[in-house]
């Protein structure tokens, strides 16, 4: 029997790790190296393929480095994030379509960041809340990522497609514009 609930939110009190400092960023992608951090959530890896196709042939970016995390609940391992600050420019991060995922994918956009790499993070929009209390979790109320419509996993390839093409404005908004606007 339980005592109480435990939420994997609620930091310790007196969290002092302060602001994590966003990356800056670029003035545009063309030329710039692409990394994609992938959760396994399914239609994460299709989504964030078609966001890579679409930075391609639309604003000349190569993408350099993908990798998928071990697991949808945690960070991405140290060895995974080393990887893509020596080998990537700007990264993109998702899917968050669960809770324990959108809270993972914040903790890893932050983590990118705080290593100098732009990220943009992508979240079911069904999720903002987890994803807030991680990014306030994390020292960094207000901290951005693009949300789309709630539910990702259940959708067709077209389907896919089509979320991600809507999204990709956004995406480069976030990579490429000044780092100082970050609150919401």
């Amino acid at each position: 029997m339980f005592d109480s609930i435990i939420d994997p939110t609620v930091g310790a009190p007196g969290n002092d790790r302060g602001r994590t400092a966003l990356a800056g960023r670029p003035a545009q992608l063309n030329g710039l190296r692409l990394g994609l951090l992938v959760n396994t959530k399914r239609n994460a890896a299709d989504f964030l393929e078609e966001v890579a196709a679409a930075l391609e042939s639309e604003y000349g970016v190569t993408t350099v480095l993908t990798r998928t995390k071990p697991s949808i609940v945690h960070p991405a391992p140290p060895e995974m994030l080393e990887e893509f600050r020596g080998e990537t420019d700007v990264v993109v991060v998702g899917v968050g379509d669960c809770g324990s995922c959108s809270a993972s994918a914040v903790a890893d956009g932050l983590q990118l960041e705080a290593a100098g790499i732009p990220a943009a993070v992508i979240c079911s929009d069904a999720f903002r809340v987890s994803a807030d209390a991680m990014a306030n979790l994390q020292g960094t109320p207000g901290y951005e990522y693009v949300t789309t419509a709630h539910p990702v996993a259940s959708l067709s390839r077209e389907g896919v497609r089509e979320r991600a093409v809507a999204a990709l404005p956004e995406i480069v908004g976030m990579l490429t514009r000044p780092a100082a606007a970050v609150a919401s």
